[in-house]
């Protein structure tokens, strides 16, 4: 028999495929530092764990200011004369001026999607359907979560995890976040809603700011705003002893940030930091309608509720803009980055806040480790103690299996957790499981007379079922953790998913290849206890099962003797 066997080259290239790429993880070499290696997870490595709540009827709330402007924009459009539209909380309202408009504004209103609409004579009451709202909550949590991914990513993170948990919650996890000056602008990052909108100042009523109530205002559908604490404006009534300057804006913005597709650091003429930015086609298009009509008049522009500038428009303006304020070129950065990384639907709010400081997560890496190398050690001396030279066989097919799982873990990018070191650890039982039910196969064979070559076939063959069955259903539990479970959980689902996979590789391919290889060693030799720890010896190869029993012909027939006597009885 070759020594060479298909089974056998399945094993080799496991070893090389695992040695390969599992080595960048155990090894830091200059060789290395570019290969894909583990990243090790929050609690391995220290880092910031956030759950965040997101208020879905702010998200709602902003809805209706959308709806309100497009209807306004379309409507200006189509010379449809209607009255102040006022956004709120659960509605968009407003009169028509001209009742012979009111086909062409049923005919707009019909086109807009996920709404309806009441009228009682010229007064329009907008609504979402119930089908919109909810569509607009799961897109605010869906969206909240891109949105904090996008952020991350740009902001430099290795490997942040962002997951939803629960209806309106969102769980982050910041692996390797050193220092508090960190965690506080990684949080100002993530909770910064970034929601930029451009608003026309009510020039007829803004000298009145400082004595009109919200109420007024509001009547007026107009908002007070004002100035942000960076803006040259605050700084100056600061020095001044004097109160933050605010402006009077018409409540429906021109346009808001979902228009924008690009934000960058910029310098102005005097090599101050600004955030200039880019708009879509629409955005475009809706900006230089209002600039080239509102020449000569202001425009705020306007993030997070706070004015950052309110120039006053001498041409018009197409596609790009800049919000100027007394930035530090990192908040400038920071900002361009929340912009184009787009705006968040809704408020977050942090629901709880846990840190892992790193001399935390280094000591979990030498528990988890001790208890590996520990598990490891074990079970091979009882491999090799119990079941001799095939117990070390069964150590190498376990040692090939943990490669295989860094190996697999590093090109796929994954994260390692400390519940991905205990399914490593549980791996290591799973896959000696399968070489102790193999072993035993094979010894019960040799017990029952069969030769070796015999002996380790069936060995396999009725191991095989057994091993298949478990690491099937072993196999399916870990994938509906993966998919259902939520961080640490999918940190274990992985881990043990790989693990399963590759002891079938090593356990049911890879030794069987090794033993078809030692065959012919293994034949010539009768040491049978140094090989399976066996005593029994074995069927010559090629002698049957029933070769190696007593003849029993000879034997007299007992059973028969009664009724012979009884027919003798008969013929007397």
């Amino acid at each position: 028999m070759q020594m060479l066997n298909k089974r056998l080259l399945v094993l080799l290239v496991a070893v090389i495929f695992g040695a390969v790429f599992s080595l960048p993880s155990l090894i830091d070499t200059n060789l290395t530092k570019d290969m894909r290696k583990i990243t090790l997870g929050l609690d391995l490595q220290g880092g910031l764990n956030l759950l965040l709540g997101v208020d879905t009827d702010a998200a709602i709330i902003s809805r209706y200011a959308s709806i309100a402007s497009s209807i306004e924009y379309e409507a200006s459009q189509k010379q449809i004369l209607l009255s102040p539209i006022q956004a709120q909380d659960a509605s968009v309202q407003f009169d028509i001026i001209d009742a012979d408009d009111i086909p062409a504004l049923n005919s707009m209103l019909d086109t807009m999607r996920g709404i309806k609409y009441e009228t009682s004579q010229n007064h329009y009451i907008v609504a979402m359907t119930p089908l919109e709202q909810d569509e607009v909550r799961k897109q605010a949590i869906a969206q909240a979560i891109s949105t904090i991914r996008n952020r991350l990513n740009e902001f430099g993170l290795g490997e942040p995890s962002v997951t939803q948990q629960g209806r309106e919650n969102i769980l982050v996890e910041l692996p390797g976040i050193k220092n508090t000056q960190q965690e506080e602008r990684v949080r100002a990052l993530i909770s910064k809603a970034a929601f930029l909108q451009m608003m026309a100042v009510d020039e007829d009523r803004v000298a009145r700011v400082y004595s009109m109530s919200d109420f007024e205002a509001q009547s007026a559908n107009d908002v007070i705003l004002e100035f942000a604490e960076s803006t040259k404006e605050a700084s100056i009534a600061k020095k001044n002893g004097q109160e933050i300057p605010k402006l009077l804006l018409k409540a429906v913005p021109i346009l808001d940030g979902s228009m924008i597709t690009d934000a960058r650091l910029a310098y102005d003429d005097k090599h101050r930091p600004v955030v200039s930015f880019e708009l879509n086609s629409q955005g475009a298009k809706r900006f230089a309608d209002f600039s080239s009509a509102s020449i000569g008049k202001r425009m705020a522009i306007v993030l997070d509720g706070k004015i950052y500038s309110a120039p006053v428009i001498r041409a018009r303006i197409s596609s790009s803009g800049q919000i100027s304020g007394d930035f530090a070129e990192e908040e400038a950065i920071d900002l361009a980055i929340t912009l184009r990384s787009g705006a968040l639907p809704a408020p977050l709010s942090v629901l709880e806040k846990r840190s892992v400081g790193p001399s935390l997560g280094t000591d979990s890496i030498k528990a988890s480790m001790f208890a590996l190398i520990g598990g490891f050690v074990l079970v091979v001396g009882f491999m090799i103690v119990y079941y001799s030279m095939a117990g070390v066989i069964a150590s190498f097919a376990l040692v090939v299996n943990l490669l295989l799982i860094i190996a697999a873990m590093a090109i796929f990018g994954a994260t390692l957790t400390l519940p991905g070191m205990a399914g490593i650890v549980l791996t290591v039982g799973v896959a000696v499981d399968a070489n102790i039910i193999i072993n035993e196969r094979i010894r019960e064979a040799l017990r029952a007379g069969e030769n070796i070559a015999r002996a380790i076939q069936i060995g396999y063959v009725n191991a095989s079922r057994a091993i298949f069955d478990s690491n099937i259903t072993s196999l399916i539990a870990s994938v509906l953790l993966y998919a259902y479970g939520t961080g640490a959980i999918k940190g274990f689902a992985i881990t043990t998913g790989i693990g399963i996979l590759a002891s079938i590789i090593t356990a049911i391919i890879g030794t069987q290849g090794v033993y078809q290889a030692l065959l012919p060693v293994i034949s010539k030799s009768k040491r049978m206890y140094f090989w399976f720890g066996v005593s029994y010896a074995p069927a010559p190869a090629g002698a049957s099962k029933s070769a190696t029993k007593p003849a029993t012909n000879s034997a007299p027939k007992v059973t028969n003797e009664p009724n012979q006597a009884k027919a003798i009885n008969k013929d007397k």
